[in-house]
């Protein structure tokens, strides 16, 4: 785990073994799980913080051994995944004219921006507050799970701000546009029960977070992301991304076409072979 001072905003990072335990052996797939960490501000999304997740986004695609990222934030002051972003930045990036205002408020949006584009597995884990680019941390992920301290507040008009960070694109995509437009224009917020009811979230794990150790949700995403950490990595990033590719296409026989090069690859590779002998010997 990376080391911090006490109010330094910061992506803490720890290599996680599909078993659940911390390894830094050097052996066998992991899962990558990224903890962010401002205590300050309940791990709002400033420049930092976003910056600092870029670049362990680009420090765990380049490790062969990582398969897969879980996210979510660190619970100093009680349960936190994200309380959007930093209205001090904010306020400052407002000031501004032209072309700087632009490149800064993309420098917040960033962080979340590299989590989208990852080409491993990503679930988001949320416990405490998603609120504003919050909501967009975990919309980034491929995957998310709601604690039973969830909760999801777009908060953008209450303060007179925009939505930004292609909100309104992915809400819409996820739960369609009637909850979206309840959300950002209605202010509708929702708590674990209610991110599941409408396809916010996966599911919602309940448990109380622990003072120490993982939180249930940030167990049952490890124990998620561990079915990928077993799995070859050339794999799995193939997989994620024909389903990208597939997404788009209106026809079962493009589709078809997509996934045959992958498939074939996969057919002839070592981890078959040894994946059918251990079939085999079980028979």
């Amino acid at each position: 785990m990376a080391a911090v001072a006490d109010n330094t905003p910061d992506v803490l990072l720890d290599r996680i073994t599909p078993d659940g335990a911390r390894d830094d052996s050097g052996v066998g797939g992991v899962t990558a799980l990224l903890t962010l960490r401002d205590p300050k501000r309940r791990n709002a999304m400033s420049r930092a913080l976003s910056d600092a997740l870029v670049a362990v986004l680009d420090e765990v695609e380049a490790d062969e051994r990582v398969h897969a990222v879980v996210v979510t934030g660190a619970a100093d002051r009680g349960p936190a995944f994200c309380a959007g972003g930093d209205l001090d930045e904010l306020a400052a990036v407002g000031a501004t004219t032209g072309q700087d205002g632009e490149e800064a408020i993309r420098g917040v949006y960033a962080g979340f921006l590299r989590l989208a584009a990852c080409p491993l597995p990503t679930i988001a884990a949320v416990d405490g507050p998603a609120v504003g680019a919050g909501i967009n941390m975990a919309l980034a992920a491929d995957i998310r799970l709601a604690g039973d301290t969830a909760h999801f507040e777009p908060g953008f008009l209450r303060l007179g701000i925009h939505p930004g960070g292609g909100m309104t694109w992915m809400t819409q995509r996820l739960v369609g546009p009637q909850t979206t437009l309840a959300m950002l224009l209605a202010g509708e917020a929702m708590d674990a029960a209610a991110a599941e009811r409408a396809g916010l979230v996966l599911r919602r794990v309940p448990g109380e977070v622990p003072d120490q150790g993982h939180s249930p949700v940030v167990t049952e995403a490890l124990r998620m992301a561990g079915f990928s950490a077993r799995a070859p990595r050339d794999l799995v990033r193939a997989t994620k991304a024909s389903i990208r590719t597939t997404a788009t296409l209106t026809e079962h026989a493009d589709a078809v076409s997509t996934e045959v090069g992958p498939q074939l690859t996969s057919l002839r590779s070592s981890a078959f072979r040894e994946g059918l002998e251990r079939l085999r010997r079980r028979s």
